[in-house]
């Protein structure tokens, strides 16, 4: 089932060839004003700094995750800007949706050249399997029950491919009350089918702003920090970490196992305000 992250360098050449390299990139939080700032951040700058470090540090992965809340106010003009950066890695980039974002426009949008937004992947004995957990006008996360039938389609076409499942939400609890309000509403559901297909391995979700590694029903589960800003973990109330922006790195291993990994920009970018109450 793999271990906890690594703490050695993430540089991808470490690992034999077979394996399957991924960057996760996960709420980014950009705007249609270059200029704006979240919690004090400009996240734009930060996206840019942390996508600059990621992909000096681990060399040439195989794919980019990017999993969900990618521009804020879910504007044209910050999802062209998002495109255009990932265009330039020249990477396959593989974009799903969170709550700030309207999956619609984000796919009409992003959905080109080596960016998709597009349900699954299969390469080097892995299959990666991407889900809408949106709901509508709200900040919570559901599986419907179109992306249910999705789910069980594909796992059926794939029994023979470890598999990890990519969304926004986390299906958990991760101990933060305020947070855990907008936990995976219908839990049940999604793990009754990961239990029927033993060749899921995990589930990597974004959202929380926070490392978490678990393991759940014998699947393990990871969330990640922001490109931006970070929440303090197993808290009652919103707080904003005093910890830079940053990034996982994860080894898909042709047998199954999984090595990961976090890193973070060098230190806090000024202006972050740790005294908000929320955004």
């Amino acid at each position: 089932m793999g271990s906890s992250p690594d703490n050695q360098p993430p540089n991808f050449k470490q690992f034999p060839a077979e394996s399957l390299n991924l960057l996760q990139l996960t709420d980014s939080h950009l705007y249609a004003d270059p200029s704006r700032s979240l919690l004090g951040i400009n996240t734009l700058e930060t996206f840019d700094q942390v996508l600059a470090q990621a992909l000096q540090e681990t060399g040439n992965p195989d794919f980019i995750l990017a999993t969900g809340d990618l521009v804020h106010d879910a504007s044209d003009t910050g999802y062209k800007r998002l495109l255009g950066r990932l265009q330039l890695t020249e990477i396959p980039t593989y974009c799903l949706p969170g709550n700030h974002d309207i999956p619609g426009k984000m796919k009409q949008i992003l959905n080109q050249d080596n960016v998709h937004c597009i349900p699954s992947v299969q390469t080097k004995g892995w299959s990666l399997i991407f889900l809408d957990s949106t709901i509508a006008k709200s900040d919570g996360g559901r599986i419907d029950e179109s992306q249910l039938e999705l789910l069980r389609v594909l796992l059926r076409a794939h029994p023979d491919k470890h598999t990890m499942i990519c969304m926004h939400h986390h299906p958990v609890p991760v101990g933060s009350r305020w947070m855990d309000t907008m936990v995976l509403e219908n839990p049940d559901a999604f793990f009754k089918l990961i239990d029927a297909n033993p060749q899921v391995q995990a589930v990597l979700c974004g959202h929380i702003h926070q490392a978490f590694d678990t393991e759940y029903r014998g699947v393990r589960l990871m969330g990640s920090p922001s490109t931006c800003v970070q929440f303090i973990p197993r808290v009652d109330d919103f707080a904003i970490d005093a910890i830079p922006p940053g990034y996982r790195w994860l080894s898909l291993q042709p047998d199954g196992t999984i090595r990961t990994g976090l890193n973070s920009l060098p230190k806090i970018p000024s202006g972050l305000d740790l005294a908000s109450m929320g955004y």
